[in-house]
């Protein structure tokens, strides 16, 4: 009896490939986090918080790719783990500004630890030279393809160019 497989026709897509990695990756980084009673949408706003560039609850959304709605949900869950917390603007009475608390920094550093344990895992697999290369491709690909990369991406490149 042959063991369970995809068709080789789907293992020969790239994008099937893709598409099961990603699922995979997306529900081992849920796992781990869910350890910490959190969730990975919450490392990624404490994270556009921590850039500074990022403060009110719009634009944290918009960096995000995330629904308004749903980031007023997520940061009242952080806001009730004592991680953020929310004030009017001084400058626009109608928009909350998000600042992140001790609290959320010392978290933010435990969510980058995990982050990177998870990619180690998920990686193994591959030597440095071949997660650099597929990081090279990734990237390559999200310029096409996600606009909210595109930024980050050029900023990367420009700080690589000059080392």
């Amino acid at each position: 009896m042959e063991k369970k497989r995809f068709p080789k026709e789907l293992v020969d897509s790239p994008l099937f490939l893709l598409k099961k990695l990603g699922m995979t990756a997306k529900e081992d980084a849920v796992e781990a986090y869910e350890q910490l009673g959190l969730h990975p949408y919450h490392h990624a706003i404490l994270a556009a918080i921590d850039e500074g560039l990022r403060e009110t609850q719009g634009a944290i959304a918009d960096a995000l790719g995330y629904d308004r709605g749903q980031l007023v949900g997520l940061l009242d869950e952080l806001e009730e783990a004592g991680l953020v917390e929310r004030q009017r603007d001084p400058e626009d009475r109608r928009r909350q500004v998000v600042l992140m608390t001790a609290k959320g920094k010392k978290m933010l550093t435990r969510f980058r630890e995990l982050s990177h344990g998870i990619d180690d895992s998920f990686l193994a697999p591959l030597d440095d030279a071949q997660r650099e290369q597929l990081h090279a491709l990734l990237l390559t690909l999200a310029e096409a393809h996600l606009p909210n990369c595109r930024f980050a991406i050029a900023k990367q490149q420009a700080a690589a160019t000059a080392q």
